[in-house]
């Protein structure tokens, strides 16, 4: 099998199905954002060296099905993947209220870095934000499970608790953005 297959070269690629419609169009942009998502959760758990690297493998495979289902035509049902579950949610909503137990309270807005690995968490934070954007915008013109938005807006969340959490673990300071008065 060839990686290159060359029916995109005109600004087409295929939906879940078959279906041939322009790469600019917002589904495209929202699922490519989820891949993109997925490659840097991958970087983050290739330099994660703690408890959350299986959970990161789980996230990947998550992003895997969300990403299958915004190609999915509005009008097709995809049976391929079951879609995202509330106990996706509710498991990062746990792991983030444990990895919150062991970080000092937050009293300011944090500013991104300190270590690289820590930026890597903040990348994929924003990276997470923007697919969750994508996905609000593209679920006011089809119909999108609203679990993969609540999925996003809690993954972001979880990667930001992370982010906290390898600064703590690598010794790396946070700094706080305290405006100028």
């Amino acid at each position: 099998m060839k990686i290159y297959t060359k029916t995109g070269d005109k600004g087409e690629t295929g939906l879940f199905g078959g279906q041939r419609v322009s790469k600019a169009e917002l589904k495209i942009d929202a699922y490519g954002t989820v891949d993109e998502l997925n490659s840097h959760i991958g970087l983050v758990k290739d330099v994660c060296n703690n408890d959350q690297v299986v959970h990161l493998k789980q996230i990947q495979e998550e992003l895997f099905t969300i990403g299958a289902l915004l190609a999915t035509p509005a009008d097709k049902t995809n049976s391929y993947f079951t879609p995202i579950q509330q106990e996706s949610i509710d498991k990062l909503e746990m792991l983030i209220d444990d990895m919150n137990l062991t970080l000092p309270d937050l009293d300011a807005f944090i500013l991104p870095g300190g270590h690289p690995h820590v930026s890597y968490c903040h990348i994929a934070r924003t990276v997470c934000r923007r697919a969750e954007r994508l996905s609000v915008q593209l679920s006011k013109v089809e119909d999108v499970n609203e679990l993969i938005v609540i999925y996003l807006n809690r993954l972001s969340d979880y990667l930001f608790v992370l982010a906290r959490k390898l600064a703590k673990e690598l010794g790396a300071q946070e700094i706080k953005w305290l405006p100028k008065k």
